[in-house]
Parts: structure tokens; C-alpha cells; sequence
């Protein structure tokens, strides 16, 4: 049995405390020795040193490292230096993140009150938070934020804001019964938690759980054993790297080997170190060539660009791999209120006696005198406000109240100007009324609001045709259909009634809230976003699946999803409670069904995410309570709310600065159209040193000269690695981004038609430099070395423009659409300049004899092979029939 469940009397018996006299300084002493501070632990993290050195495990970075050192050794420093500053670069990038990423256990220790109000020893005492202990009698009041959690023995009107750790949007009324069921964390209304915050009235409990033993301690446990998630690029990308690595090695191996072969087996009087020392140059300048060192800072620079796109939509990327991880996610699990919601409550219909609801009327002349009364109690019988600012204040029901009545064009201030309060029985959880007095043309009358069950039971009358009539049995029925077809549809419903007074009766008590006179009630709800409406839609075409996961009731979210188009009509939804009783079997096979989960637990959402991620689908979560933080931290995209809790955004990947599930939809596209061109980018990079490659093992094969200096390898990927691939990653959206299905997990980086590209475009260049150097064979040896390293980097270069699209031509995708690619294209070609420049021709093995005809010839191979490039999306989408 938990605390909840048992009598206070009992509760405080077992704990060994007194509520007047509380703990000893003995006994607190002793408790302090056995269960520690009323703090959260640290955990111990990895020095720096040690995150830095972690980066350097990449396959592919470890060749870079290896091949760089060579270089030095031999001379070759300036590109060893570029490696360097780019692998040390991305290693600082890496250490920053992983260290902010470690703040959620701060947020959270930053959320403990850090004072208490207690009894000890008979005195009543202010402490410090971290010293309480369980069985500690703490007193709380109207902004006291709850120390420790504890079991409640006192209330007076009690109010909680517990949406930190539950979700839900409305502080909640506490009391001192005995729970006998099993509920779930929000439905514990007598027990408060560490971190809530008091909002109204007093109360006192004594302290059951502190440190790691509170609920939000057990959040904390839940954020540190939370894996943290490589992204399906990474993922990909690592498992490339080492493929990459290995298949580099053994061919830089094989070229080497054959090099040296052919220099010892030759003879020959030349010098055999030297031509020994160049041959394992030449497969050094390979490797490099053949790795683009730039590839992490490239996807690095496409994801940044992508954060700036997602801002503007109101989407604050935290981690830079959350952009690509966005684009191919398959599930949602949102929260409800403020996300599917406005986190608003707003009064959406109303019912009167004779059978009027619905369009309430907007002009007050035309109220009938029903409607009238209806908006004065709704008004009068009212603590909220709204101050000059336009800031809501107050109990979001009745700010919904005066809301309503501005809407409908009677300022509420007008109402309360007009009709003074005279006196009052405040609200109270236990009879679920609040009445106020005030008179009216001469006539005092006290107004009563409630719930309307109780209020339909303290009434007797109901006003009908413009005057006050017995309430039948008949018209009773009719009210509570009224209020039963309203909770139908989850919407929250508050009765009005009123009571004439003598003209002496100056005050009023609790006796007096009987003999009432029924005027009608009014029906709320926290309604949908507008545009939520058409972002599920639109998440439905680009085949992701929308998840509801709420601290909210069950029928209220079941509402919700219906309204919006969340649930389809064979799905279900569960409370945390039924979900804690089904097997990992039974939920694997119901997960596809369940829509909406109401009532959960920070270990439901955590099991709900990882349900998902069983199934292979890239899971995004979304949230704004510390509740949510361990969810967040689990699924491979935590979505953060911007008034959420500083705990949820430390320990999500995103933050949504308007808290809308659009703004979810719109960042997926970005994150679409991120990863599509990073897949560009890798295409062009790799169909580049592909088409080099051929030529190199061409050339081996058929012994002819190395078409590339060492030199020129190096110098080919320093000017065509870089701008045009960032050029690349700054192409727009193709057109059916949001068309397609989110992309398998487990399919490559090279699936949907990028080996494919890589492949073709890779060959063509290949052939293109093999034609080339054998043109220029046919004059020299040293022509036919300039004119393949003339083709290949003006093929690589124009490559970029075949690159913008697997489908598209340039021209279709809109050939000036992206500046940044002519920009870069440009500037290649100045670099290349510079290499036919007098003085400059003989450092990168350029003969005076290398003239224009050569060059002509060298650069129309290369625009050849582009050619063919683009005329061959056009032929396969024939093919298909496109």
C-alpha cells in the first residue's frame, strides 16, 4: 500500500513523527546519517580530455591522421595542416555539445525549493530545502514551491500547480482523504511533489520522500540511464567509414605495391629510394584524394544551414544532428495541451432551460434576460482578472468566463463596475462551489457557480420564459442530458444559479447555497490549434504517424484526437495505468492501434518511445515538463516546448519557440530537405574521387603513366571538396518532399538513387580523363598528365550542377535558383587559374607545350560527361514513364 492510499493519521504513525511537535534535532540528525541530503546527486562526468580524444575513434579519421603524418614526414605540410584544423575543428564542436547536453540534471537540481517552512521540535522554523528529512511536518502557502514530496494532513483550499511533473495546464485541488485505488501521479490529490508550486490556500504534510526518492529524483534516474542516440546519418556514416577506410587501405596497398614492383623490377640507374619514397607518396595523395577530410565539417556547414531555415520557423535547433535525425522521422508523440491545443480554456457552448445554446449572441441588446444572467454570475461570481498588459490572471476556468464575456462585446469590468461584491463564500474543492453577493436594481442576490451535479442538488427553482418556475422533474432530466451530452464530447461544464436575499442580510454562509434558481451552464474546452487541422493531414501524406501523449483525461484527449484527425476510427487510446498492465508482447502488438495515451507516467512515455524505436521507426517526442525530460533525452528527437521547463530544453534536441505541433511538420520538411542535400553533397564528392580512382587503376592496368601528380590530387581536393558541396547544401526543396514516406532506418546513405548517381557520374568522368590522357599520350607523357588533371577537376567542378538533382535537370530545378552554386563553380575555376598561370605551370606539372587547343579539348570532355549526366535523368524518367 503507498502513502496515498493510507489514512494521514497512519501515515504519520509509520514515519514516527508528530504533526504539532514534528521531528527532534536528534531524530533528524540521525535520518540525515542514513538517507542524506534532500538533494539530487551528481554524476560523474568524463573530462574533457577524454570527450576530445573520443573523437578521434572514426576509421576515417584515424587514415586522415596516418596519411597527414606521412605527409609531413616527406615535406607535404600545408595540406597535413588543413586536415588537422578541420579533424580538431569538429572535435571542439563535438566536446561543446556533449557538455550542454549534460545541463538536465542542473535544471532539475536548480528546481528544488531552497527554503522550507517546518515544525521541529515543537517551533515552527524556516530551513534550508536540502536539510529536510522524511517525517519532516513542513507548512506550505500561496507561492511556496513544494520542498520534498509528502502525504497531506491539512488543507485549506489547497491548490497545486503540479504541470511540471504531470502535464496538465490547471493547478489541482488538494485534500486529506484517503485514496483507496491505484491512480496514477495527477489523480494523488492528496500528496504534493517536490518542484510544484503553490498556488492558492495552505496546508501542511509531512515529508515521505526526498533526494532521489521524490519524484522528480526518480526523473533524474530516469535522464542518466536514457540512451543518448546516434542519428541515422551518423549511424550510416560510421558504418561507411570504416567500409571506406578499409577498401582506401588495401587499394592504396595495391598501388604502392604495383608502384614499387614496377621501379625495382625495372632497374634502371635511377635513384631506388627516391622512386620507392614517390610511389608511397602517390598512394598517400590517393588516399587523401580518395577521403574527403571535409565531409564532417560539410555535413556540419548543410546542418547549420538548415538550423537558420528552421528558426525562421519557429523551430531552435540545440543539436546540430537533430535537423537530419527530423527529416526522416516517422512517429510523432506529442503532448497535448499547448501543442495540439492553445492552452486556453475557451467556453464553446452554453445551454439555458428553454433549449438555447450553441452561437451565444454577440450583441448584448439582443440577450434574452436568461442569456443576461447567465454572463453575470459567469462574471461576478469570478476571482480572475485581466491587467492592462492583457495578462491573464487567475484559474484558467474563469478566465475563459470573462473571456467569454468580452468576446461577446460586454466588457466584464463594465459588469463588476455596475454590480459591486458585497460578500462571499470562497471556493472550496470539498462542496465544488463558490458563491458571491450583490445587488441588483435594489434586490441583493447571491450568485452560485459550480460543478453541476451539485449545483442541479441545491436547486429548486429554474428560470424559464423570463421568470422563475419550480424545477420539475422533467426539466431536471433535460439539464443533466445537457450536461452529459457536454462531457461527451470532454468538454468541461460549470453550472449558474442564483438566490434572492432579504434587503437586511449583510452577509451569507454555507446554509444559505440551497433553494437555488437554475439559469443554465456553459460547456469548455482547451481547443485545437487551427492549423493543426491541416499539419496532421500533411504529416499523414508524408507518412508519418501522430502520437497523442498526455497527462490530460482520457476522454478529453480521446476528444481532441478525433476533432483533429489524430486517431483513425479502429484506433484506441489507454491510460498509463492500462498501458503498465499489458506485456511487451501485448503492446507491441496493439502500438500500431493506440493513438492516445492519457494519464502517463514519465516511465510510460519512456516505454512508449522505445516500443516505437523496437519497431525500427525514428521516434520524435515532444514536451515541456521535467516529466518529459527522460522521454526526451530518449527518443532520437526530443522536442522541447519554449515556455516549458529549462529541465525539458536541456534535455531535448529542439525547442519550439510557439510551442505549435505545425511548427513540428514545417521542420520536418527542412529537415528533408537537409538530409536530401547532404545526400547531394556526398554524391558529388564521392562521384568525384570515384571518377579519379577509375582513371588511376585505368592508367595501372594498362601501364601507363599516373595521369595525377601527387600534387595535383592534393590540389584537386582542396578546390572541389569544399565550396561546391556547401554550395550544394543550400538548394532548395525538391517538389515532393512532403509526398514520400519517411525513409527506412536501416537503408544506407547511398539508397533512393545516390549509389546509383555516384556510379554513373563517377564513370563518366573516369571515362572522360581516360579519353583525355590518351589524346594526350599520343604527344607526351607529361601532355597527357595535364590534360587529365585539366579534365577531371573541370568535371568535378561542373560536375556540381548535375549534382543539384537526382531527378531534376539544372535547368528544370531553375538554373540560377541557387546563387551559391554559380558563385562556387566560379571560383573553382579561378583556382584552376591559377594553375596555368606562367611560374605556376611547372610546379603542378603543366608543360609550355599544354596550349589552348589542349585545353579545348580537355574541357569539352568534361562538359561532355555533364551532359551525359543530365541526359540521363532524362532517359530514366522515360523509362519509368514519367
Amino acid at each position: 500500500m503507498q502513502r496515498y492510499q493510507e489514512e494521514a493519521d497512519k501515515v504519520l504513525e509509520e514515519l514516527e513523527t508528530s504533526a504539532k511537535t514534528g521531528l527532534t534535532t536528534a531524530e533528524v540528525t540521525k535520518r540525515l546519517d542514513r538517507d542524506g541530503y534532500n538533494e539530487l546527486k551528481d554524476k560523474l562526468r568524463d573530462p574533457l580530455w577524454k570527450l576530445f580524444l573520443e573523437t578521434f575513434k572514426d576509421p576515417m579519421v584515424i587514415v586522415l591522421l596516418a596519411a597527414a603524418f606521412v605527409q609531413i614526414l616527406i615535406g607535404e605540410v600545408v595540406e597535413s595542416l588543413i586536415i588537422f584544423a578541420v579533424l580538431i575543428l569538429n572535435s571542439v564542436i563535438s566536446v561543446v555539445q556533449t557538455r550542454k547536453a549534460e545541463g538536465s540534471l542542473d535544471a532539475l537540481k536548480e528546481m528544488s525549493a531552497p527554503e522550507a517552512k517546518v515544525i521541529r521540535n515543537g517551533e515552527k522554523l524556516t530551513i534550508a530545502a536540502r536539510e529536510l528529512v522524511v517525517g519532516d511536518i513542513v507548512l506550505l502557502d500561496a507561492g511556496d514551491f513544494v520542498p520534498a514530496d509528502g502525504r497531506i494532513f491539512e488543507s485549506g483550499s489547497l491548490k497545486v500547480d503540479e504541470g511540471m511533473l504531470t502535464g496538465e495546464s490547471e493547478a489541482v485541488e488538494k485534500h486529506v482523504r484517503a485514496i483507496s485505488e491505484d491512480v496514477a501521479l495527477g489523480d494523488r490529490k492528496n500528496m504534493v511533489f517536490s518542484g510544484a508550486l503553490t498556488v492558492y490556500g495552505r496546508g501542511a504534510f509531512v515529508v515521505t520522500g526526498t533526494g532521489g526518492g521524490t519524484e522528480i529524483g526518480k526523473i533524474a534516474g530516469l535522464l542518466e540511464s536514457a540512451e543518448a542516440k546516434q542519428t541515422p546519418l551518423q549511424q550510416k556514416l560510421e558504418s561507411f567509414s570504416k567500409k571506406l577506410g578499409v577498401g582506401i587501405l588495401l587499394l592504396c596497398i595495391l598501388i604502392f605495391a604495383i608502384e614499387a614492383g614496377r621501379a625495382w623490377l625495372g632497374g634502371g640507374s635511377g635513384d631506388m629510394t627516391k622512386a620507392i619514397l614517390n610511389a608511397f607518396m602517390f598512394a598517400v595523395a590517393v588516399a587523401v584524394a580518395a577521403i574527403p577530410e571535409a565531409l564532417s565539417s560539410i555535413v556540419t556547414i548543410v546542418l547549420s544551414v538548415g538550423t537558420n531555415k528552421m528558426a525562421k520557423r519557429h523551430a531552435i535547433i540545440r543539436k546540430l544532428p537533430a535537423v537530419e535525425t527530423l527529416g526522416s522521422t516517422s512517429v510523432i508523440c506529442t503532448d497535448k495541451t499547448g501543442t495540439l491545443t492553445q492552452n486556453k480554456m475557451t467556453v464553446v457552448d452554453y445551454y439555458l432551460p428553454d433549449g438555447t445554446q450553441e452561437v451565444f449572441p454577440d450583441t448584448p441588446d439582443t440577450w434574452s434576460e436568461g442569456e443576461r444572467r447567465l454572463i453575470h454570475i459567469a462574471v461576478l461570481c469570478n476571482d480572475s482578472n485581466i491587467n492592462e498588459e492583457g495578462l491573464e490572471l487567475g484559474d484558467p476556468t474563469e478566465v475563459a468566463l470573462i473571456a467569454f464575456s468580452n468576446k461577446n462585446n460586454k466588457n466584464y469590468n463594465e459588469i463588476r463596475e455596475r454590480y459591486l461584491r458585497e460578500a462571499e463564500i470562497p471556493f472550496d474543492s470539498e462542496r465544488k462551489l463558490m458563491s458571491t453577493v450583490h445587488t441588483f436594481d435594489g434586490q441583493k442576490a447571491m450568485l452560485t457557480k459550480g460543478g453541476p451535479d451539485v449545483v442541479f442538488a441545491r436547486c429548486s427553482q429554474v428560470f424559464l420564459d423570463g421568470k422563475e418556475q419550480p424545477l420539475t422533474d422533467e426539466l431536471k432530466a433535460t439539464l443533466m442530458q445537457a450536461n452529459e451530452d457536454f462531457s461527451n464530447q470532454a468538454l468541461r461544464v460549470l453550472a449558474y444559479a442564483y438566490k434572492r436575499l432579504d434587503g437586511s442580510q449583510s452577509d451569507v454562509d454555507l446554509d444559505d447555497e440551497h433553494d437555488l434558481v437554475l439559469v443554465g451552464l456553459t460547456a469548455m474546452i482547451d481547443p485545437p490549434r487551427e492549423a493543426v487541422y491541416a499539419a496532421i493531414e500533411e504529416s499523414k501524406k508524408a507518412g508519418i504517424r501522430t502520437v497523442m501523449i498526455t497527462g490530460d483525461h482520457k476522454t478529453t484527449a480521446q476528444a481532441i484526437g478525433r476533432d483533429i484527425g489524430l486517431m483513425e476510427p479502429d484506433d484506441i487510446a489507454l491510460t498509463g495505468q492500462e498501458l503498465d498492465a499489458l506485456t511487451e508482447a501485448e503492446l507491441d502488438a496493439k502500438l500500431e492501434h493506440i493513438s492516445v495515451y492519457a494519464r502517463v507516467s514519465p516511465e510510460n512515455k519512456i516505454r512508449i518511445v522505445k516500443a516505437w524505436q523496437k519497431k525500427g521507426k525514428v521516434t520524435s517526442m515532444t514536451g515541456d515538463g521535467v516529466n518529459d525530460a527522460p522521454a526526451l533525452k530518449q527518443a532520437d528527437i526530443g522536442v522541447a516546448m519554449g515556455s516549458g521547463t529549462d529541465v525539458a530544453k536541456d534535455a531535448s534536441a529542439m525547442v519550439l519557440t510557439d510551442d505549435n505541433f505545425v511548427s513540428i511538420v514545417s521542420a520536418v520538411e527542412v529537415g528533408r530537405t537537409v538530409f536530401d542535400n547532404i545526400k547531394k553533397s556526398i554524391a558529388y564528392l564521392f562521384a568525384g574521387n570515384l571518377g579519379a580512382i577509375i582513371a588511376i587503376l585505368f592508367a595501372l592496368i594498362f601501364d601507363w603513366i599516373n595521369p595525377f601528380t601527387a600534387l595535383q590530387l592534393l590540389f584537386i581536393n582542396l578546390v572541389n571538396d569544399s565550396l561546391p558541396a556547401i554550395a550544394l547544401g543550400m538548394e532548395k526543396a525538391e517538389p515532393d518532399v512532403m509526398e514520400r514516406k519517411p525513409r527506412d532506418i536501416k537503408e544506407g546513405i547511398f539508397a533512393g538513387g545516390t549509389m546509383q548517381a555516384v556510379i554513373t557520374r563517377g564513370a563518366l568522368i573516369g571515362i572522360a580523363v581516360i579519353i583525355s590522357q590518351y589524346i594526350g599520350l599520343q604527344h607526351s607523357p607529361e601532355i597527357s598528365v595535364a590534360m587529365a588533371f585539366t579534365t577531371l577537376i573541370l568535371a568535378r567542378t561542373l560536375q556540381t550542377f548535375a549534382a543539384r538533382s537526382n531527378k531534376q535537370t539544372a535547368f528544370e530545378a531553375g538554373f540560377f535558383s541557387n546563387k551559391y552554386v554559380i558563385y562556387a563553380v566560379l571560383v573553382c575555376f579561378v583556382l584552376y587559374g591559377v594553375t596555368i598561370l606562367p611560374g605556376a605551370r611547372e610546379v603542378f606539372s603543366i608543360p609550355a607545350s599544354f596550349g589552348l587547343n589542349e585545353w579545348g579539348i580537355a574541357a569539352g570532355l568534361a562538359l561532355g560527361a555533364v551532359i551525359l549526366m543530365e541526359l540521363g535523368k532524362l532517359v530514366s524518367r522515360i523509362g519509368k514513364g514519367k
